[in-house]
């Protein structure tokens, strides 16, 4: 059962809350769920039951601009750390830790770089690298609609809603294994990405802006232990941008899975929470 909520915060935005714990059960670790690009805050369907298993509670919420929660003009990838400090605060969590997956994968690291005293680890899946890294040919390997879409956000907003709404979906994005997934245990998510939608396009807009804009942290500021997870074919977060995350974060463990595309990669999340739980009970 995952409870719903809406939280107003101090500045007058609404934030609308996922939360898995039952009134009347302890969890073992809080995880803090961080949703892809367009997308929703439900926690993640395929691995509830088996985080049940765990005594692992999911909290997510709706990125600002979609579903429930209120836009937030201008947002940067480390405004997200505040709003789960904001959120965690409101349900009287202290210590918790991350995990998301492609672009929620990058807000993800915002909690490990700006909330190292709360964060017990954190699980990056499928995620980019900053725009313009050092060392990194930023756009090589993605699909040409992928990198035809954040080409149009480094060119401001209105490039990219002209070219959002002038184009449509590329199915090449994705793998045979990628469509397998979503064929099978996570058709979940392509249903879930459907439905971000349907209130326009303004979540997706801010989030891909803020993929090319700078961060507001640097990767080498995370100190809590952190798991990059990527897949070897994955064409719109390619397994580069893992590597380099790898290489600038100190405290990380690379998971590059070399048959696997931009979904696939989620078949490991049992394995990723398990992964938090060793940490979690390390810290």
């Amino acid at each position: 059962m995952v409870n719903q909520t809406d939280l107003e915060l101090s500045d007058g935005r609404r934030l609308h809350i996922y939360d898995t714990r039952a009134d009347d059960a302890e969890a073992s670790l809080a995880v803090f769920w961080h949703h892809g690009a367009p997308n929703l805050g439900e926690p993640p369907e395929p691995l509830l039951s088996t985080a049940t298993e765990r005594g692992i509670r999911w909290v997510s919420y709706d990125r600002p601009g979609y579903g429930a929660s209120a836009p937030h003009p201008g947002r940067d990838v480390a405004s997200a750390a505040a709003d789960v400090s904001t959120i965690a605060d409101a349900l009287g969590i202290g210590q918790f830790a991350v995990m998301g997956h492609s672009g929620g994968g990058t807000h993800a690291l915002a909690s490990g770089a700006l909330l190292s005293e709360r964060v017990l680890g954190a699980v990056c899946i499928s995620g980019l690298a900053p725009f313009g890294a050092e060392g990194l040919d930023w756009f090589a390997g993605m699909a040409a609609a992928g990198a035809a879409e954040l080409r149009a956000a480094a060119r401001g907003r209105a490039a990219l809603g002209q070219y959002l709404t002038s184009t449509e979906f590329d199915p090449e994005i994705f793998t045979a294994a990628d469509r397998a997934a979503l064929a099978g245990a996570w058709s979940w998510l392509g249903a879930l990405a459907g439905r971000a939608t349907e209130g326009g396009l303004g979540g997706m807009v801010d989030d891909d802006l803020a993929y090319v804009a700078p961060w507001g942290f640097a990767p080498g500021q995370i100190s809590p232990p952190v798991l990059i997870l990527q897949g070897g074919q994955d064409r719109i977060a390619p397994s580069s941008h893992g590597r380099w995350l790898a290489g600038q974060i100190r405290s990380a463990e690379l998971w590059l899975r070399p048959d696997d595309g931009h979904i696939s990669v989620l078949n490991a999340g049992v394995a990723a929470m398990d992964w938090l739980l060793e940490r979690a009970k390390r810290g």
